[in-house]
This record gives C-alpha cells, structure tokens and sequence, in this order.
C-alpha cells in the first residue's frame, strides 16, 4: 500500500479569492462579525487546499470564478480605451483649479466691493495656471490616444 498524497499547497489567489467569497456571504448575512473575523482568519493561515475548503464547507456552493471577474481585468491585448476629459487623472487637477480661483476671485470680489482696491491680481493665478493646465490636458489625451495605436499595431 503506497502512502497518501499530501494535499495540494495554496496559493495567495486562492486565499483572496475565498477571502472575496467570505464577505460575499458576510454582505448576505450568512455570518456574523465574529464568525467572518474567525473564517477570514483561518482562510489566510491556510496551506493546503483541503484547508481552505473547510473555512467554506457549510456555505452554499458558489462558483469562484464569479467571484474573480467580479472585478474587472484587461486581458493581455485588450484594447486600452481611450482616456476623456471625464477621466479621474484630468478631473481632479482641473477641480482643483477651478476651485483656487473662484476663491481667489470671490476674496479679490469682496475687496473690490469693500475698498477702492480694483487691480485684477486674480488673473496672475488664472491665467499662467490655465494655459499650463491646458497644454497638459492636450498632452495626456494625446499621450493616451499614442498608446492605443501602439497597441493596435503588436
């Protein structure tokens, strides 16, 4: 008689992905705070799979590649889209600078209107700042449209 195989090892995908699955049914109520904490814990000191199975064995039966695309993945040559205006890396620089200078003409309003100050020191930040966050916003977009071209031609 030969001896039994010993169990497969685990991977780190394989934790995180029985850790997704865990707050999945943590989310749906299936376990509790405590219950959760005990699991998530004895699924990350894992190492083999049969040990991992046992952190889900009560639970209903869930195919975990669900799991793993829930999150979005670009497959290797997958077309890259095109960056906007809307996209976060352009949103929050020009919030910002259209934050800066309502406030810096709302305080050169209240001076304004409040002495005899009149000189329009507001423009020196909208202006050089605009023109610099112009041309950057021209180049990330161009930059970005660059890069999907390369991509189309491999």
């Amino acid at each position: 008689m030969s001896d039994p195989v010993p169990s497969t090892r685990t991977s780190d995908a394989d934790r995180d992905r029985v850790a997704q699955l865990l707050q999945e049914h943590f989310a749906q109520g299936r376990l509790d705070h405590e219950e959760f904490t005990e699991r998530l814990g004895l699924a990350y000191k894992s190492r083999t799979v049969d040990e991992l199975a046992l952190v889900t064995r009560d639970l209903p039966e869930r195919d975990l590649a669900e799991v793993r695309s829930a999150v979005p993945r670009w497959e290797e040559g997958a077309a890259v889209p095109p960056m906007t205006l809307r996209d976060p890396a352009l949103m929050v620089p020009w919030t910002l600078y259209v934050g800066v200078n309502v406030l810096c003409f709302v305080i050169w309003l209240i001076l304004f209107l409040t002495t005899e100050y009149d000189y329009p020191w507001f423009l020196w930040v909208l202006g050089p700042w605009g023109i610099v966050m112009g041309v950057v916003t021209v180049g990330v977009l161009a930059g970005g449209q660059g890069r999907k071209d390369e991509r189309d031609d491999v």
